[in-house]
């Protein structure tokens, strides 16, 4: 590291648990971001402050009026642009030292596959069931850990499914594909605007503490947050031995 980066960092380089050391494998990481809407708004933000070394930002939604109420990378001179490009000049001008790299398209299939195996982390900020079970076969297939969040109304929630580890559940464990039911949209049941700050706050915590090897994760533990009567709860995950994704039923 500079003088430079010496400076801008120096409130983790202070934590024992990251140090310059932690630091550095934040600076040399590749970080994978699926969404930057909502959830995926302030965990861009906070991985490139924490200066993450690369961001891979996808997304192919333009921003419309309604998605300034929550999702901070985005300014009302933003309206109309592509929400990839958009946040990608956010965090450029948080953090000019790392490479922010904007994919203005949904992203699925090989190039989904190509993408989560040139990362060190995915962060699951999707909306829609479909998008991600996609991701969750491709982090289960390549054995990358997986941050997952989700808030609607004033209910979120938050894991890590670590699929280096073959203990490890997967989201088809938690919800398994043909049990997903009706999607839960926002643009129908609202959402209360600081709660998907708090769930992605929550995401880029894990990612950075999974990324410098600091603290214990979210592993095998499903964290639930009503921001109505801020009640935080976590319940404890298996792994499905039977799972048609990473268990004997996916073989």
């Amino acid at each position: 590291m500079d003088d430079n980066q010496l400076l801008r960092y120096s409130r983790h380089i202070l934590l024992p648990q990251i140090g310059i050391e932690g630091q550095e494998k934040l600076l040399a990481a590749h970080a994978l971001i699926i969404g930057a809407g909502g959830l995926g708004s302030p965990v861009a933000l906070y991985l490139a402050a924490s200066g993450i070394g690369t961001l891979t930002i996808c997304d192919g939604d333009s921003v419309d009026l309604t998605n300034l109420q929550r999702q901070i990378a985005h300014f009302t001179h933003s309206l109309g642009s592509n929400k990839a490009l958009s946040a990608q000049r956010t965090v450029a001008a948080i953090n000019p030292d790392i490479r922010a790299v904007a994919i203005p398209q949904r992203v699925e299939g090989d190039e989904l596959s190509l993408l989560v195996s040139q990362a060190d982390i995915v962060v699951d900020a999707s909306d829609n069931f479909a998008t991600r079970h996609a991701i969750n076969r491709a982090c289960v297939a390549h054995r990358k850990p997986l941050v997952s969040g989700a808030a609607i109304r004033f209910d979120g929630q938050v894991t890590v499914f670590d699929l280096r580890r073959p203990d490890s559940p997967c989201y088809h464990c938690l919800f398994p594909e043909q049990g997903d039911g009706e999607e839960m949209r926002c643009a129908v049941m609202g959402v209360f605007a600081p709660l998907v700050g708090i769930v992605g706050s929550i995401q880029a915590a894990e990612a950075l503490k999974l990324l410098a090897g600091a603290g214990e994760s979210l592993a095998g533990r499903l964290l639930l947050i009503d921001a109505l009567t801020m009640q935080i709860r976590s319940v404890r995950l298996q792994k499905d031995p039977a799972c048609a994704v990473c268990g004997a039923g996916g073989r």
